[in-house]
């Protein structure tokens, strides 16, 4: 029955995530799970959403749910980031035993990976590195909950919660002010697992593999690494300085890394200047890296983009990245992702300021792009709009999460291969 429906793997994308979601939404609501505030189903459907898609939006306190329900969240975080190769991979090892060329080649597309290597390989690689990597940030933000004065066992228990969000770049946090008065400790290990979370499987595989077989780092992971340093300087130095005294260094940093996808933060957002906003706007709506726990359009897609506008204006017809030709179908799909991106933002922005013209324009864009850019950083009206609003933002954690360039694929099974070949005519632009 299986294999008589053609199901490609934004199909598969799509499903499991609505499964995930619908599923964490029902364990939200099941008896052994409560909330002070209690839990509508919009809500547990709202939760459940941004913890599927490791977003962090919120409209009912974290730390109002029971023990049980913060281990559900932190399950749904888990399964969200740990990412559709994974989750995929799995599946359809499971119907067919194994991965045929065509099917390695279309979920490579898919993660726009660079490897071509057994699925059981890419499978095991990515859970030894998530739980590696969560088990040391676990560790460390003990000795730092620890030293903040908690008690061994709540210690224990917020280290490894946080460690998981943080490197699921989630940004859920038990505490209502989230990492807000911590030490310096517990802020650079997130900041280091949120870093380590949103550079992506392939970059940490060649990551490793330079230091260990002293291999070069392919043309994908130079960008990576290059415009993450980029992103995360450039944000750091412009929100202490716009911010003037009232930002450390310290903070300034961490809300650099944190705007890129996570979602925590060490100062209340509310308060920044509008220009801040602006900037950690800017900084949501990029995001992480191909393959990575993190949403946005990804710094790939960003530098590509830019290097191209810059050729355009030297008037140089090729894109050359590192010694390496950029193809026109790479560029033309930077762009579109952009496009479409810009797009779903105005279309929740417009229905968003229709619903609820009393809100300030600026703050509704703001929790859009963080929606849409899967992080959760809020200027606190997630939880003011009513059922209306909350769907409008589920829709656009969900499509962010999952990639507006896999959403408009859904309905294509095959590549499209024109049979007419037309005459080239220019037209004029600009």
């Amino acid at each position: 029955m299986l294999e008589k429906i053609k199901l490609n793997p934004w199909h598969y994308l799509i499903i499991t995530f609505l499964a995930l979601i619908i599923i964490g939404t029902i364990l939200l609501k099941m008896p052994f799970v409560t909330h002070v505030q209690g839990l509508s189903f919009i809500d547990a459907l709202f939760t459940a959403t941004s913890a599927v898609c490791v977003t962090g939006l919120t409209v009912v306190n974290t730390s109002g749910f029971n023990p049980e329900g913060q281990w559900v969240l932190l399950l749904l975080m888990q399964l969200g980031a740990i990412g559709i190769m994974t989750l995929n991979t799995s599946f359809l090892l499971l119907i067919s035993g194994r991965l045929d060329l065509k099917q390695q080649l279309s979920f490579s597309k898919l993660q726009d990976s660079i490897s071509f290597k057994s699925s059981t390989g890419i499978l095991k690689f990515i859970l030894q590195i998530t739980f590696i990597t969560e088990f040391i940030g676990a560790v460390l933000l003990f000795v730092g909950f620890y030293q903040h004065g908690f008690e061994i066992n709540e210690a224990l228990y917020q280290a490894v919660f946080h460690s998981i969000s943080a490197f699921c770049n989630a940004g859920f946090s038990t505490f209502d002010s989230s990492l807000i008065g911590f030490n310096s400790l517990i802020k650079y290990t997130i900041m280091a697992l949120i870093i380590v979370g949103g550079a992506g499987y392939i970059v940490l595989f060649e990551m490793i593999n330079k230091i260990t077989k002293k291999q070069k780092l392919g043309l994908h992971s130079k960008i990576v690494v290059l415009t993450s340093f980029i992103l995360i300087a450039t944000g750091s130095v412009m929100i202490y300085f716009l911010e003037g005294d009232t930002v450390s260094v310290t903070d300034s940093l961490f809300q650099s890394v944190t705007a890129r996808t996570a979602g925590f933060n060490t100062i209340d957002i509310g308060s920044f200047h509008s220009s801040t906003l602006l900037i950690l706007m800017v900084l949501m709506f990029i995001g992480a890296s191909p393959g990575s726990t993190g949403g946005g359009i990804k710094t790939t897609t960003f530098f590509v983009a830019i290097v191209s506008f810059i050729k355009v204006i030297r008037g140089d017809s090729s894109t050359v990245i590192f010694n390496k030709h950029i193809t026109h179908t790479v560029i033309l799909k930077a762009f579109s992702i952009i496009f479409m991106y810009i797009i779903i933002i105005i279309l929740a922005t417009v229905l968003l300021l229709y619903r609820y013209p009393q809100l300030q324009f600026h703050h509704l864009v703001f929790e859009v792009v963080s929606a849409t850019g899967t992080v959760g950083l809020s200027v606190g009206i997630s939880s003011e709009i009513a059922s209306f609003g909350k769907i409008v933002l589920i829709c656009c954690m969900f499509i962010g999460r999952i990639g507006p360039v896999s959403l408009a694929m859904i309905k294509s099974n095959k590549e499209f291969k024109p049979r007419i070949l037309y005459p080239q005519e220019k037209i004029n632009l600009g």
